[in-house]
């Protein structure tokens, strides 16, 4: 995988608009875009926009990811 940052010019605090990865497979095919924000993440797969994006809040990830 390739993850970078689409745009820097964030605060180490993230911010209500928050930044975006550009997510790459090892063949450099674009997977999509991972918005990270105060109130959670926001998958967007391919070329979706964020507002059609898949959205989890901090909380659901956080049990997502704990749960076994």
């Amino acid at each position: 995988m390739k993850v970078s940052i689409k745009d820097l010019s964030v605060s180490m605090e993230v911010k209500n608009k928050g930044i975006e990865l550009d997510v790459y497979d090892s063949q450099d095919l674009h997977l999509g875009d991972l918005i990270v924000t105060k109130s959670g993440l926001v998958w967007c797969k391919g070329r979706t926009r964020k507002e059609n994006g898949t959205s989890v809040s901090w909380t659901e990830f956080i049990d997502w990811m704990e749960s076994e």
